[in-house]
């Protein structure tokens, strides 16, 4: 079977190492072909404008963070997606700006896209089970959970997250804490949407899926041989 356009635009996009936003706008297109990734973009850069002023006011580095959640939550009123956590569009990042819903990792790269445009310095965190955000405060970081509208989480808070998702015998360490690449990211986008659309039955996206985590790892011999045989059964449907 022949790339599809939207696989093609992603694949160009990963080998120009685009940026995080284009590759979060291309998920989904699957869905939604006609999106404009350059006019969501701009969303973007709005959303970014109407922080800035108050980002750039004399403030702490953490200051400067919390404006930007005050502008994306209190203001725009994003906000997670409780009702309905496993719809597939709240992993489209051009879902999430048509709809303000979304689940950690999309409002996480939201906030880190703002704060990329407005000069703050954040970073992607893959905690186990739900996704985070750090961001500097003078000489250490401070982690923010954009699923509940910014809010900063203590060192007890970590702890609780951890164990809902690894037991409660889990501790927490440094490395779970570490800065996500924006390929991880992305990948961890994806892996999201393949356990969606696998508990639904969904074959046909769940290869769509699958071709694009293909591209994120080449090398990957495991996913190269799950990849052929869902295109065998996706075939077999046809």
């Amino acid at each position: 079977m022949s790339a599809t356009p939207e696989l093609e635009r992603f694949a160009e996009a990963l080998e120009r190492d685009a940026a995080l936003d284009q590759l979060a706008l291309l998920v989904g297109q699957w869905d939604h072909p006609d999106a404009d990734v350059a006019a969501y973009r701009q969303r973007l850069d709005e959303i970014a404008e109407l922080a800035r002023p108050r980002v750039e006011a004399p403030q702490s580095s953490l200051q400067r963070a919390l404006t930007i959640a005050d502008v994306l939550f209190a203001e725009l009123r994003f906000r997670g997606n409780v009702e309905d956590y496993y719809d597939p569009r709240n992993s489209f990042l051009a879902q999430v700006l048509d709809r303000r819903l979304g689940i950690p990792i999309t409002l996480s790269v939201l906030f880190l896209e703002i704060a990329r445009r407005v000069g703050v310095i954040a970073q992607g965190v893959s905690f186990p089970g739900h996704f985070l955000v750090r961001v500097a405060d003078d000489d250490r970081w401070r982690v923010l959970d954009p699923f509940a509208s910014g809010r900063l989480l203590s060192p007890a808070d970590l702890e609780e997250l951890l164990r809902r998702s690894a037991g409660p015998d889990a501790v927490l360490q440094p490395s779970l804490l570490a800065p996500a690449t924006k390929r991880q990211i992305v990948t961890r986008i994806l892996v999201n949407l393949a356990g969606i659309y696998g508990r639904n039955g969904d074959l046909p996206r769940s290869l769509v899926v699958l071709e694009r985590l293909a591209l994120l790892d080449p090398d990957n011999s495991r996913l190269a041989r799950e990849l052929a045989n869902l295109q065998r059964s996706v075939d077999s449907l046809n």
